[in-house]
């Protein structure tokens, strides 16, 4: 039996430097440092380990951090999991995703967006832009980020359980991670996050089977759920079966004595067995076992996949398994050896019954699909065939390619001249009444299954292809994993590509005979499948519903799939798998403007990272901060700040006036509908006056405006707003408030004085909500404004609460919920939070002691602990964050040394519609990892006044602006949470929105050139999925390698692509016969393409020839001739030819220059073109190459070689390249890292670990370099000109993945990362003694 515990334990950390889809770095350090009693040479410093150090779902302490230091780069994006399942409430349909170690669940949002389409002749070039286009609203289905929570462990299945008395009533969610390890799941309504239930551990040694078995990690350990959720299976190891009981309604039916049946209950239980017993009942499960699958069936030897089935009674199901191991190498000999079993389970004792077999199956068989109603059965899933088995053990088949004849001899229908291939295919159902399925193949191609159902009865099987103009190539990637989100909609995730919502509506065929103008109407349209057939979606799923259908169902029929559609509703963008990285200079400083002394920021560095495969193929441009799109500029000499207006003109007396805060319709409507018409300008005057100006928006520039009743000489504007919907310009100074009308015609002026003194008082910050304006004043104390219909504003009258009390911060915000109400945030001198209901300002609705305190979860009356840490908060800000899709409001903390923290409102228990915002309110904190960056002085810190601002709209996104010495924005997308990332340009004096026809959803902003600049977010760029500006350039192509050029400011790319591979004429394959398929294999062929990275297009391209394929590349300085030692950057590239296994491995050595040419007309970025400088081909596989020494010269992994070659020119036509030093590797070498001005080389092999190794050329050069670099350097006792001596490999084997020298000081230390996810710290110490091999003393795994 396997070892089971609850709520307290863990399982193991994530991984470390994952080499997977999630294209995600960490570094983890723990444990202890050991003394090296052998003095071994090469030591190893320290290891991680896997053993937790917190529970499943919570977060490590301050004391665990110290011993776990890692950096994460980004989060894991690539999705492995899903599962549709009403996780947060009983009636919510959520998504919930897996990447790697993170958990993220999304709830499901339609939202309208507006389309603009061409009309009919529109495609005229003459015709004016828009001119005829229509527009169209289109409805669109969301993900929304409920919250994500990172795990312990590797996440390899989700299924839904539907348990009782869940703390949401919502189901529960079961996990299984990497090693044999299962955690049950809810969600905590009160504290808004996972609650962990319990946590099962089936990893014992008992449970290893034989010594020489691998362990439980490496074997494929996945999850299988009964369908309504009366056990749960986890098969694990090589044939372990872990099975999870759990307890239903109906299960307490049983334990109700009856005296006339039963017999009388034992009398002799103790009470502590009763109370044990009464506690066993309160969990949701029972008691796991484990048994192995030959205790079911002794033929059960080499399980393929299992799954349970629909439609029975007790839990049933379906494994795929074969006697002997099937082998594509023995299909002679192993042809049809696939068994399909049927089992039910008695859990109560733990046994099994047989129900039907069926033999003879395919030897490709590889996955089992359980089919709900009106189908049922099991489908079974081959490389190149479908299989289809009822409960009575009937079977229909199709094959789908050419391959399936010749593999296999089951009956089956022929539709070969598909040509699928099934490999890595995701399956769902999504057709409710005639049990259509949905194929995406590992192309990211769509399919549909259909099936010919007579009664209960499946008498064929047949599959379409849907074609492109249908959406059959929208997904692009190939899938992990696929949901049914009900109503039309599919998850469709993917570890190779972005994630998609696909959704699918049913287009009506044409008939013949005459209809009705009703009817006609009808058929013409997109119509989706009534709401009412597929509100249902748990009974379809989960064995529910009505009996199947008596009719015959027919794919030739008015449901024929010829007539689907499908279109992307959303996307959950994906940046792995990142296997080549390469740093350049940030695109964002070239050339977004038109004129180039426009954008004057500081030099920043971009992250380039190769993303997806095949046709998702990508590189990812990430840059840390956001480089803004300078549009234009004009030059303001002293300005300090600024803010864009947009005003419109009263309406006439009689005419109706929309409400506050809203416009009507026909002014939405309107081509410059919120155009910013005035800018304000905050300046400083030569002899150090403030005063103010206001701008005009034009088309061309910004002019001064002169006609008004705006006075420039009246001080410093503090803020800038309107009220009265509008129609009210308020300007505020340092010790008044004046209104303007639309035009800046003058109508109020208001003082700030003391209401006891009439004292004149300065205002310190604002904060607009129309019809209502909050004003500070320099005494702490506030004051409350309003604007009534006529737009005359006028004081509130302040409760005596709100005079006798201190405040520091305050903010007013708008509810958008069915109460239409303005709240008010005061955070007073103490700490706490007050919410007042404006126009009320006698008692506050909703108060918070404990803000300052900064708890994770904000409780109204919770009373802080003494030991909690105080700080000492400065500026509180409530604001929607999000984009066009879905805002929330959001509470922004700031405290005194400029730490941002946010919070998330949620209300428990769940209120009712039409109740108030502040009803059972409480807030959640949200994990943000940047800190603020410290200023070079103190008197920016000393400096009062709101530096939180609240932009409405930037890029399509609602975010705050924080100012500092380093500015940064607060974004959130719809299915992220908030990120906060610096602004690249520094030390911006003030930023406002700016919506013009020239710069539209902008923003203007003035920096330290006393310049005010036009700008707009970078286009095609995202933020919110890694907390990078992120932006992602489609190559649809593998990519290989990235490195860039610094001289040309250019990229180069290595990239692949699959080609049909036919067999030649040549002597090569004479032995082969001719084949006879339309099915050809792929092969890869690779090409050299530059990326200019202003205009991120490819400007020229190098083929290769097939079957070659970019092993290494990187740029590097080398020495093109001897006699006048001149060096050149160079591109270099290391090649191999994949031609099987029976012919020898062989590649070459290409060197690149970039030259200057002549661009093409129109494109001036094609200035530069690849010029093949030199070319060599070697014996084996050029697999890893780098620079060496300070001579020129580069290192290559050549076979089981490295070699030291160096350009030979000699006054030939095309300079060779020569070896001049090599050392013998002894087996394939798949990392080679050099330390710069040194001879030092790091090696790392498949097998072996690493190898430390140095090359020399004279004694006196490495005497030199040893001295540069301050470390002992043992190349300087040799005498030989050309030489490379190996100084200390590893004790222990690993296969080595990446490894990298850390030189720090007078010590050097190397980075190795294994296949098996773990970090390695080596040391090299000159001055121990010689040795071979060392032996580790600590290491670090992820």
């Amino acid at each position: 039996m396997g070892a089971e515990s609850v709520k307290e334990h863990a399982g193991p950390a994530g991984l470390l430097l994952r080499r997977r889809d999630d294209a995600r770095l960490q570094l983890r350090a723990e444990g202890t440092w050991e003394a090296d009693p052998d003095a071994l040479k090469l030591t190893r410093l320290f290891r991680s380990s896997e053993s937790p150090s917190y529970p499943l779902t919570k977060q490590p302490s301050q004391h665990e951090h110290a011993m776990q230091c890692y950096t994460e780069l980004i989060p894991p994006t690539a999705i492995e999991q899903s599962v549709v399942l009403p996780f947060t409430s009983p009636k919510a349909t959520n998504l919930i995703v897996a990447k790697t170690s993170l958990l993220q669940i999304f709830e499901l949002k339609n939202v309208t967006e507006l389309t603009t389409r061409p009309a009919d002749g529109a495609q005229d070039n003459n015709t004016v832009e828009g001119s005829l286009s229509t527009q169209r609203s289109e409805s669109r289905t969301k993900l929304v980020l409920v919250s994500e929570h990172v795990v312990s462990g590797v996440i390899t299945s989700l299924a839904r359980i539907n348990i009782q008395n869940s703390k949401s009533g919502g189901s529960a969610l079961l996990v299984s991670f990497q090693d044999a390890k299962l955690s049950l799941l809810e969600w905590d309504p009160e504290y808004y996050g996972l609650s962990t239930i319990s946590v099962h551990y089936y990893e014992g040694e008992d449970l290893q089977g034989a010594p020489w078995t691998p362990p439980t990690g490496q074997y494929y350990n996945y999850l299988k759920a009964d369908p309504s959720s009366r056990c749960a299976t986890l098969k694990f190891g090589a044939r372990h079966l872990a099975i999870l009981p759990f307890r239903q309604p109906g299960d307490d039916l049983v334990e109700d004595f009856d005296p006339d049946i039963d017999e009388p209950p034992a009398k002799d239980k103790t009470a502590a067995a009763l109370a044990e017993e009464a506690e066993e009942h309160k969990t949701p499960y029972a008691s796991s076992f484990v048994l192995p699958l030959t205790a079911l069936d002794p033929a059960l030897v080499h399980p393929i996949h299992l799954d349970f089935l629909y439609e029975y009674r007790e839990p049933t199901f379906g494994i795929v398994s074969s006697l002997k191991e099937p082998s594509s190498a023995l299909l002679e000999e192993r042809k049809d050896v696939v068994n399909y079993n049927v089992y039910t389970l008695d859990l109560d004792q733990r046994a099994s019954t047989t129900l039907l077999s069926v033999s003879g199956l395919p030897s490709d068989i590889f996955e089992l699909v359980p089919l709900p109603l009106p189908v049922g059965g099991a489908l079974l899933v081959g490389s190149n065939e479908f299989i289809h088995v009822d409960q009575a053990g009937n079977t229909s088949a199709v094959a789908v390619n050419d391959f399936a004849r010749q593999c296999s001899a089951f009956p089956m229908a022929d539709q070969s001249d598909l040509g699928l291939k099934l490999e890595g295919c995701a399956i769902e159902q999504f057709g409710a009444d005639n049990g259509d399925t949905l194929i995406v193949l590992h192309s990211g191609e769509l399919a549909i299954l259909s099936f010919k159902i007579d009664g209960r009865s499946v008498s064929g099987l047949s599959v379409h292809k849907v074609s492109q103009d249908q959406g059959g190539a929208l997904p692009g990637t190939r899938p992990s994993c696929i949901s049914n989100l009900g109503r039309g909609k599919l998850f469709v995730g993917s570890e190779e590509g972005d994630s998609a919502v696909l959704g699918w509506s049913y287009k009506a065929p044409q008939l013949t005979r005459k209809r009705s103008h009703a009817q006609m109407l009808e058929d013409d349209a997109d119509v989706d499948f009534n709401e009412e057939d597929l509100e249902d979606l748990d009974d379809d799923l989960y064995g529910g519903g009505s009996a199947a259908p008596k009719q015959q169902i027919s794919s030739a029929g008015p449901t024929s799939p010829t007539y689907y559609l499908f279109k992307i509703h959303d996307t959950l963008t994906n940046l792995g798998p990142a296997s080549a990285v390469a740093i350049g200079k940030a695109s964002a400083l070239r050339t977004y403007q038109e004129d180039t002394n426009v954008n004057e920021a500081r030099a920043h560095q971009e992250l380039l990272v190769s993303a997806g495969r095949g046709q998702a193929g990508a590189i990812t441009i990430l840059n840390r901060t956001v480089g803004p799109k300078s549009a234009r500029y004009q030059s303001i000499a002293g300005a300090r700040d600024l803010w864009s207006v947009y005003a419109r003109a009263s309406a006439p007396k009689g005419m109706p006036q929309p409400a506050n805060g809203q416009v009507d319709a026909e002014a939405a409507l309107s081509p410059d509908s919120n155009y910013a018409r005035f800018v304000i300008v905050s300046k400083r005057s030569q002899d150090d006056v403030e005063e103010s100006i206001v701008l005009k928006v034009t088309e061309t520039s910004l002019e001064e405006m002169k006609d008004s009743d705006f006075e420039f000489d009246a001080g410093a504007t503090i803020d800038v707003g309107t009220l009265a919907r509008g129609t009210r310009i308020v300007q505020i100074l340092k010790s008044e408030v004046r209104s303007y009308n639309h035009d800046f015609g003058l109508e109020q002026i208001l003082p700030i004085v003391d209401e006891s003194s009439d004292a004149e008082l300065k205002v310190v910050s604002t904060s607009f909500a129309d019809p209502y304006l909050f004003i500070r004043r320099d005494d702490s104390g506030i004051m409350i404004l309003k604007a009534d219909e006529r737009g005359e504003i006028d004081e509130l009258e302040k409760a005596e609460f709100i005079s006798k009390n201190k405040w520091s911060s305050g903010s007013l915000y708008r509810t958008t919920d069915s109460v239409d109400s303005t709240l008010l945030y005061l955070l007073g001198a103490d700490g706490g939070l007050k919410i007042f209901n404006l126009p009320d300002l006698s008692v506050p609705i909703y108060s918070i002691a404990s803000l300052s305190y900064l708890p994770p979860v904000l409780v109204p009356g919770e009373v802080p602990r003494r030991s909690a840490a105080r700080e000492q908060l400065a500026e509180v800000l409530v604001a929607d964050l999000g984009d066009a899709s879905s805002k929330s409001p959001h509470l922004i903390v700031r405290t005194s040394w400029d730490d941002v923290t946010i919070y998330k409102p949620y209300h428990f228990p769940e209120t009712d519609t039409g109740q108030p915002f502040t009803s059972n309110l409480r807030w959640r904190k949200l994990d943000q990892p940047l800190m603020a960056n410290w200023a070079d002085s103190d008197d920016f810190l000393a400096e009062e006044g709101s530096r939180l601002q609240y932009l409405a709209d930037i890029g399509g996104y609602s975010a705050v602006f924080v100012k500092g010495p380093t500015s940064s924005l607060i974004i959130k997308e719809a299915s992220s949470a908030p990120r906060i990332l610096e602004v690249q340009t520094p030390d911006i004096q003030g930023l406002t929105t700016f919506h013009t026809a020239r710069c539209e959803r902008g923003f203007a902003y003035i920096g330290q050139d006393d310049k005010l600049h036009e700008a707009q977010l970078p286009p095609q760029t995202k933020y919110g999925q890694t907390g990078w500006a992120t932006r992602k350039l489609q190559i649809q192509e593998d990519v290989l390698g990235i490195c860039f050029h610094e001289k040309q400011n250019v990229y180069a790319l290595g990239t692949s692509k699959p080609t049909d591979f036919k067999l030649s004429e040549a002597d090569t394959y004479k032995e082969y016969g001719r084949e006879d398929s339309d099915t050809l294999p792929k092969v890869d062929q690779s090409s050299l393409k530059l990326l200019d990275p202003n205009t991120w297009t490819v400007i020229d391209e190098h083929s290769l020839v097939p079957f070659e394929t970019i092993m290494s590349m990187q740029t590097m300085v080398l020495e093109t001739s001897e006699a006048t030692h001149d060096r050149k950057e160079l591109v270099v590239v290391g090649t191999t030819f994949v031609r099987g296994e029976d012919l020898a491995t062989r590649g070459r050595i290409y060197i690149f220059d970039i030259v200057d040419v002549v661009p093409e007309p129109g494109r001036p970025e094609t200035n530069k073109n690849l010029k093949l400088f030199a070319q060599e081909e070697v014996q084996g596989a050029v697999s890893a190459i780098t620079s060496i020494g300070s001579q020129g010269c580069f290192a290559i992994a050549q076979g089981q070689k490295i070699m030291v070659r160096g350009i030979k020119e000699d006054g030939l036509l095309t300079p060779t390249i020569l070896p001049v030093a090599f050392l013998d590797a002894q087996c394939y070498t798949s990392v080679l890292k050099n330390l710069p001005h040194t001879g030092y080389c790091l090696i790392g092999d498949a097998l072996k670990g690493v190898w430390f190794a140095g090359y020399t050329v004279s004694s006196d050069r490495n005497v030199q370099s040893a001295q540069d670099t301050q470390i002992t350097d043992p190349l300087s006792l040799q005498e030989e000109p050309y030489r490379m001596v190996l100084f200390g490999k590893g004790r222990s084997s690993m296969e080595t993945i990446n490894a990298e020298f850390l030189p720090n000081d007078k010590q050097l230390h190397f980075a190795v990362a294994d296949a098996d996810s773990n970090l390695h710290i080596l040391q090299f110490d000159p001055d121990r003694k010689l040795t071979k091999s060392f032996r580790p003393t600590h290491q670090a795994s992820h």
